[in-house]
């Protein structure tokens, strides 16, 4: 089976990591692979009859390494987004590539890919241990962050006139496809620089991850939200606590914060449609549910419900993602709107929590699987690997080509395991249209 993932070469160098006791240190080879797709049925038939892999490649130490770590300068990007994880990130790799790899010239790039685009002037930060030491401690950046698209040449010529061998390209599905992007224009010009990406989305949306950095903080402080609306809404006659959180295209995180809740009565997601009206629609379903319970909470993500909104869908942002228009308004708008029709009283609180949820730091959870993906980075771009995220799928962490994760978003799936817990723990009804 031949490997999937791009290289910069032969490995030339032994990996100063052998300096540690041999028992301590296992390393990997490029033919310990895990399966894409671990189930019995034609999943695998699938796959081994198309472009995707049928295995992916294990992360880890590498005995044999590309770079020089004494010649080796690395650079770290964040960008798109803040997210829980993105220091504890940063601070990962920087100490593994001091500490375990003995690399001295570690750039970071700031504000985004902006940063790379030297003429927009602003100069690198100069990363070092006692700079990043407690990071960790604290929500956002230190690099800072900017969205939207920058000219691949012109990242390039930075990274080439900035001396960079290796860029680790920290984001969501916006910073992969630039890291790809850059990767490609690296390949066509014969340079031989590593581009390795990590993902970070708070919506875990991307493809063939268990999960990524930043979400099980985003939805543990979901769940925070959650409980105030509940309890908002039974200390009231006919309370309801709306609940908006994030999630544009995939509703994991109202998903999981309905699931740890334990008190929300209805989960609207963009995967799954609704209606509105009618008899089976949401608002004469929220009614019965007031008329009989007295209370009610509701989680709705931010991408769920479009196509109530009068928006513009050509119209992008800075990322080009499609604008939303603001759905937890909205329903908050209409709920009223129908209650009051129905000359009965209500009571509602709309909680929005989707900026203090992403600026927070990361738990302690999420913070130890930052730093593994961190060094597992670190790992990967020392030994020449190139184009590809770092990742942990089945539990395991691997290697996965940027070109297979940027093909499609992660989404539920309306008829599979997790939307059905989340059906049978709200009790809504398998259907609203």
């Amino acid at each position: 089976m031949t490997p999937f993932i791009e290289s910069l070469g032969d490995p030339q160098y032994l990996s100063p990591l052998r300096r540690v006791d041999p028992g301590l240190v296992k390393f990997k080879t490029d033919w310990d692979q895990i399966l894409c797709d671990d189930r019995v049925n034609d999943n695998l038939a699938t796959n081994s009859a198309s472009q995707l892999p049928r295995t992916f490649e294990i992360a880890g130490p590498r005995e044999r390494i590309y770079f020089d770590p004494a010649k080796t300068v690395a650079a770290l990007v964040t960008c798109g987004g803040l997210s829980p994880g993105l220091n504890d990130v940063i601070r990962g790799i920087v100490m593994e590539l001091w500490h375990g790899y003995r690399v001295v010239e570690i750039l970071g790039v700031r504000y985004g890919f902006e940063g790379l685009v030297l003429k927009n002037g602003h100069a690198p930060l100069k990363l070092r241990p006692e700079a990043v030491s407690n990071i960790h401690s604290f929500g956002g950046t230190i690099l800072g962050t900017s969205r939207g698209p920058q000219e691949i040449n012109a990242m390039v010529d930075g990274l080439q006139e900035l001396g960079v061998d290796i860029l680790f390209a920290i984001g969501g599905d916006g910073t992969l496809r630039g890291a790809s992007a850059i990767a490609a224009e690296i390949q066509r010009r014969g340079l031989r620089k590593s581009v390795i990406g990590i993902p970070k989305t708070i919506d875990n949306d991307i493809e063939y991850l268990d999960k990524s950095f930043g979400f099980e903080t985003a939805f543990a402080k979901a769940v925070e939200a959650v409980s105030c609306a509940h309890v908002e809404a039974i200390c009231a006659h006919n309370g309801i606590g709306l609940v908006k959180l994030m999630g544009r295209e995939s509703g994991f995180i109202a998903c999981y914060a309905t699931l740890a809740s334990q008190q929300v009565n209805f989960c609207l997601v963009p995967e799954v449609p609704f209606s509105l009206d009618g008899p089976s629609g949401f608002l004469e379903t929220l009614g019965r549910r007031i008329m009989l319970r007295k209370h009610a909470v509701v989680v709705v993500a931010e991408g769920a419900g479009q196509n109530f909104l009068t928006t513009d869908l050509s119209a992008t942002d800075a990322s080009g993602n499609r604008r939303l228009g603001d759905i937890g308004i909205f329903l908050r708008d209409k709920i009223i709107q129908f209650f009051k029709s129905r000359n009965t009283p209500l009571t509602l609180k709309y909680i929005d929590p989707s900026y203090a949820i992403r600026s927070v730091p990361a738990s302690p959870q999420d913070n130890v699987y930052c730093s593994i993906l961190a060094q597992n980075a670190v790992h990967a771009g020392m030994a020449g690997k190139t184009n590809m995220l770092v990742g942990r799928w089945h539990d395991s962490f691997v290697h996965i080509p940027l070109k297979l994760v940027i093909q499609s978003r992660h989404k539920i799936d309306p008829e599979g395991d997790l939307w059905r817990f989340v059906r049978e723990a709200t009790g809504q009804p398998a259907s609203m249209l």
